[in-house]
């Protein structure tokens, strides 16, 4: 009876845990309908399609997602394009670039990601995870929050080291200037997305508080 009371005291622990998880943001390409499957089967409750806002008159109308998925769209965006398309959507959201400083000062965007994929190298003692305090003090006082993209993870053991490596540095980074941060799989293909669960155990394994986990699952 002991050991049984054990295990649902764990099982209600991780169910705490990830019980804010039920949201992802992804980016179709003519595959949505691929992606609500994956994410039902994942025991997702609501997806973000992102669309690039200069094809927007090619994005669909209509998304016949059922009963158990909930689906919203928001635009991928650049300085740009930024100003014309906060007209159109309230989730606009960019990719790490050269012009991070200026997207954020410009509290056009409400999440900036990618920032781990940086091409220049990692230095000896520090890596090149595209973040630092004065990008992090910015989108803390700008409101914007930093994604942390576990899609681009792949089957290349050396490329994922890399990223994990960057990845730890931006959450310690990020928790300690309290800059706000949202985990998504940001995926192009279905089958990158990860379960609740399997995102929430990475994220503590990276060093992320169980606080700032279930934080960073709300959008």
């Amino acid at each position: 009876y002991a050991f049984k009371k054990r295990i649902l005291i764990t099982l209600n622990k991780i169910q705490l845990f990830v019980g804010n998880m039920d949201a992802d943001i992804v980016i179709p390409d003519s595959n949505e309908h691929e992606f609500i499957d994956i994410a039902s089967k994942l025991g997702y409750k609501k997806l973000y399609f992102l669309y690039d806002f200069d094809k927007k008159d090619k994005m669909p109308k209509n998304h016949d997602a059922g009963k158990n998925i909930t689906i919203e769209s928001g635009f991928l965006v650049n300085p740009k394009n930024a100003v014309s398309a906060k007209k159109y959507s309230r989730l606009l959201v960019a990719q790490s670039s050269d012009n991070d400083r200026y997207l954020i000062e410009s509290r056009k965007i409400r999440i900036i990601y990618g920032f781990e994929s940086t091409g220049k190298k990692d230095y000896i003692h520090q890596r090149a995870s595209g973040l630092n305090h004065v990008i992090c003090s910015l989108a803390s006082k700008n409101n914007i929050s930093v994604g942390l993209c576990y899609g681009s993870l792949s089957g290349n053991k050396i490329k994922n080291s890399v990223l994990i490596g960057r990845m730890m540095q931006n959450i310690k980074l990020c928790q300690r200037c309290k800059t706000r941060t949202i985990i998504a799989s940001f995926a192009k293909r279905p089958f990158a997305m990860k379960s609740p669960y399997d995102v929430a155990e990475l994220f503590s394994v990276l060093g992320m508080a169980r606080k700032n986990i279930n934080d960073s699952a709300n959008f």
